[in-house]
């Protein structure tokens, strides 16, 4: 975890679980059997992300491919450093992930649609919640150096303004 690339992260993910010993992939885990190995969804259960305290786990699901994670709940820093790498986790109970469960062991297309805030599989729809903030951000790719810059005009006229007023300031 020493690096700050944000790419190449992927085939560490969940490497005790994915790889024996000597480096050659576990056939039995999910990650490594088809489709599932191309997947852009994760489900999991509660807390998931727990332990992370930085933005390389994001990182490295992003690098595998996922760009959504739908769980009972998870770890604060980890739920907020996935939208702040335009990654979506989604919270839902425990009924309607054990929905998505059992579809997806037919191998067939599960969508999700932030726009809508639905999860699409099947004839079925489920809703979802998010913050309307973190949507709008989602939606328009946007992180926090890319919200700042939306405000560029507001903060050079503050700066120019300041060193008329302040000149003692710079």
């Amino acid at each position: 975890l020493k690096t700050i690339k944000r790419t190449g992260l992927g085939k560490s993910l969940f490497y005790e679980m994915r790889y024996d010993e000597t480096g050659k992939k576990i056939q039995r885990f999910i990650l490594n059997q088809k489709p599932y190995d191309n997947s852009s969804i994760l489900l999991v259960g509660k807390n998931f992300g727990c332990g992370s305290s930085r933005e390389h786990a994001p990182w490295a699901l992003l690098d595998f491919g996922i760009k959504c994670v739908i769980g009972l709940s998870f770890a604060d820093i980890f739920y907020n450093n996935c939208f702040k790498n335009g990654m979506l986790p989604i919270i839902l109970d425990e009924k309607k992930i054990e929905e998505l469960i059992q579809y997806s062991k037919r191998k067939e297309n599960i969508e999700i649609n932030l726009t809508e805030q639905q999860i699409m599989f099947g004839n079925k729809r489920i809703k979802f919640e998010i913050d309307p903030f973190k949507k709008k951000c989602l939606l328009n790719g946007l992180d926090d150096i890319a919200m700042s810059l939306e405000q560029s005009k507001k903060i050079f006229s503050y700066e120019n303004e300041t060193k008329k007023n302040k000149p003692w300031i710079n």
